[in-house]
């Protein structure tokens, strides 16, 4: 059935259209117009949303959970909760994302996720998982964080064939130390099974980033978090992140993780159309302060902060928040920080022509705005969440 939207404003996100018809059928989009240029069509269900503005769906790379669920041990309906979640704050698809944890847990957590990925497409209202995102075990002892270091594990082809064939091939995304041992054939490999390599957790100094960006690292996991400080004679890892303009990068903007005023250097530095918003969300978003779980760990949550052990372990962001708060730290405005959630991820996942962008035959995923950013309704697929 065709559905016919109107708004004040359409973000594609890359051009700007005012009073704007789009028409969607069977999931997909079929036209983006002006009611200016286009006569009206005829037919089929109207929404109409007066003042707000249409937008691609948000698209979250690093989420580990929320409405009181891990994605690590959480079975179909626990996702189905998360999903939901997700897609009341503007999320229409995302990779789940893993910690390090014992490899028989991580094998375990990948078969589990990689079948539900399988059949997502059947599931209408709630985000969509596109595909596996693992944080963990090839990171740093330096720059661990909260992962366990007693499954911290070397980076090898062969193991991330362990990983990527437990999964299924959902495997989409890995984040690892470029200076451990292995890690640049690991790179190679994960180019070679269609795995994107994101530099993170990591003590790397500027050469040892530079090589693993040299044989195919395309992106850069929580910047500035568990990774090596930037110095002005060892520019480490950081100075390798800010300095190529081919590296694509996320941080999670929560005023907790970056202070507002490095936000806005990053965003400068890398630019508009090279930074991408996620949220490392844990189990407790959306949740009340209390005690919850990041895979094994166990995480004391207050006033925004997400804690084991006195150091950061996640957070309890959500992407439509990143949005509004990346306004609020920088210059940029309601459409450039929507592409930072929507266009910039799906780029970095080879899927800009069908997510991340409102045109012809992209897939109908539509969240609608207020001027301010606010949600105010989530279309998945054509479908109302």
């Amino acid at each position: 059935m065709k559905t016919v939207i109107t708004a004040a404003q359409l973000f594609t996100p890359l051009e700007r259209i005012e009073s704007p018809i789009l028409v969607v059928e069977d999931g997909k989009v079929i036209s983006v117009s002006s009611s200016q240029d286009t006569e009206f069509p005829q037919g089929g269900k109207r929404l109409d949303y007066p003042g707000c503005i249409l937008a691609p769906g948000y698209i979250d790379i690093h989420i580990h959970g929320g409405a009181g669920h891990d994605v690590m041990y959480a079975d179909s309906s626990a996702l189905a909760v998360i999903e939901a979640s997700m897609a009341r704050r503007g999320v229409t698809s995302y990779l789940p994302t893993t910690v390090s944890a014992p490899e028989k847990d991580i094998l375990r957590a990948l078969k589990s996720l990689g079948a539900h990925i399988d059949t997502s497409d059947k599931r209408m209202q709630r985000a969509r998982p596109l595909g596996i995102h693992l944080e963990g075990p090839f990171i740093s002892h330096v720059k661990r964080g909260v992962h366990p270091a007693d499954n911290l594990l070397p980076p090898t082809p062969e193991r991330l064939d362990r990983f990527w064939e437990a999964s299924e091939g959902t495997l989409w995304m890995m984040t690892l130390a470029p200076e451990l041992d292995g890690a640049m054939d690991t790179i190679k490999h994960a180019q070679q099974l269609g795995v994107i390599s994101s530099l993170g957790h990591s003590n790397a100094t500027f050469d040892e980033a530079r090589q693993g960006i040299d044989v195919g690292a395309r992106h850069a996991t929580h910047s500035f978090n568990a990774m090596r400080a930037l110095d002005h004679r060892e520019p480490g890892i950081l100075g390798a992140i800010l300095e190529d303009d081919q590296l694509t990068a996320d941080i999670i903007v929560d005023g907790v993780h970056i202070a507002p005023t490095v936000v806005d250097l990053f965003v400068r530095l890398k630019g508009i159309e090279r930074t991408v918003l996620i949220t490392d969300a844990i189990s407790a978003t959306g949740m009340p302060d209390g005690t919850y779980r990041l895979g094994s760990l166990e995480v004391t949550v207050h006033a925004d902060r997400c804690e084991s052990d006195g150091r950061l372990a996640g957070s309890v962001l959500t992407l439509d928040r990143a949005v509004r708060n990346v306004m609020s730290f920088t210059s940029s405005d309601l459409q450039q920080a929507v592409r930072m959630a929507t266009f910039n991820p799906a780029q970095l996942l080879g899927i800009s022509g069908q997510r991340g962008i409102l045109a012809p035959g992209a897939v109908a995923d539509v969240v609608v705005l207020t001027p301010q950013g606010q949600v105010v309704q989530t279309i998945v697929a054509g479908q109302s969440a």
